[in-house]
């Protein structure tokens, strides 16, 4: 066998590190024309979507209205990019309350068409109004009387005519420099297709909540599910004192509970004030005897409070804008629990 022969790269004439675009400093001087070139693609694809606006008429009405009174699912379905729009466009309306899922065209006509069902609607993406795979679906569709909605860049295309609803995605020009690969195209039917299940979305009143329900994982769906009481420390775990506790006791609860906070509560379990170490701090501070004080002199009177059932994420809210880090939890004047930054921290609420 012969030696392997391995390039090797050109010596550099010093320690600098060569940058891509030339110049003395590529990050500060003239624009290079790698940077040129990004931009432009940027500026087009801008404008592609801008002229959407201008397109939106009564046809995107209906098509909102279809997919208010969609008794069944909402199928996407397209191919090569434009299928890869039609999974996100899918995925968008899935994740805001209407049922949705992508059939791949090519799949469709070889099978999987079974999945669609009368009461269903179909949104079809083309770029050219006239992919085979996507327009061979048609007279299927049309037997099991299912509502057809196209997104396609060519209003006069066979699909359009054959569909209920055209939404036009027309481009003047492609990003691409050859003005061949989809690029202004596919950026603009996905954002009609946002358009599209968000307007959606604002019609049903979709809420928060709502939303919190179709998303539970991660740190967004833990903002926007989990409740106060579902972190507050609760029965033995919290810490509290009756009013007449000398300050001394008051700090060995306080230091057990590793809360850095007492609650200080009525024979009735009744919430009456709270006793902090920025409390202890500060009476540190004055130099005065404060051991033998009853927790009742010494307490925060009016502390912030939060509901069981509020948000967690509303209860961080609460302990930034007033910069403490513990709330105590009450239903009307009685005391539930007690909840520390770190178990919003712990939750990966923060």
């Amino acid at each position: 066998m012969g030696k392997t022969t391995i390039p090797v790269a050109p010596k550099s004439s010093g320690n600098k590190t060569a940058v891509p675009g030339g110049g003395k400093n590529a990050a500060n001087g003239p624009a290079s024309s790698i940077l040129k070139f990004a931009r432009r693609v940027i500026e087009v694809e801008a404008g592609a979507v801008a002229q959407l606006t201008d397109r939106l008429n009564g046809q995107f009405e209906q098509a909102v209205e279809l997919l208010l009174k969609c008794k069944g699912r909402v199928i996407v379905t397209g191919l090569g990019k434009s299928g890869i729009v039609g999974r996100k466009i899918a995925a968008t309306l899935s994740s805001t309350g209407t049922p949705a899922f992508f059939l791949h065209a090519a799949e469709g006509i070889h099978g999987d068409l079974g999945l669609v069902k009368k009461g269903d609607v179909v949104i079809a993406v083309s770029k050219s109004g006239s992919t085979e795979e996507v327009f061979q679906l048609f007279p299927m569709l049309r037997r099991i009387a299912v509502p057809i909605i196209s997104i396609t860049g060519n209003p006069r295309s066979p699909m359009a005519e054959k569909s209920d609803l055209t939404l036009d995605v027309s481009v003047e020009e492609e990003a691409c420099p050859n003005n061949l690969a989809p690029t202004s195209s596919s950026t603009a039917a996905l954002v009609m297709g946002d358009a599209l299940a968000l307007a959606v979305l604002e019609e049903r009143n979709f809420s928060p909540e709502d939303f919190a329900l179709l998303h539970p994982g991660g740190s967004l769906g833990k903002k926007l599910w989990l409740k106060v009481e579902d972190l507050m420390h609760t029965g033995e775990g919290v810490p509290k004192v009756s009013p007449e506790t000398p300050v001394k006791e008051a700090i060995l609860e306080m230091t057990s509970k590793r809360l850095g906070a007492t609650t200080v509560v009525n024979e009735k379990g009744e919430l009456l004030g709270i006793f902090t170490d920025g409390d202890l701090r500060r009476l540190v501070e004055k130099k005065k005897e404060f051991m033998e004080l009853p927790a009742s002199d010494v307490m925060s009177a009016s502390p912030k409070t939060a509901r069981p059932e509020a948000l967690a994420a509303a209860a961080l809210n609460q302990m930034e804008e007033h910069k403490i880090t513990v709330l105590a939890v009450t239903s009307g004047r009685k005391l539930m629990g007690i909840l520390h930054l770190h178990d919003l921290l712990q939750a990966g609420v923060i």
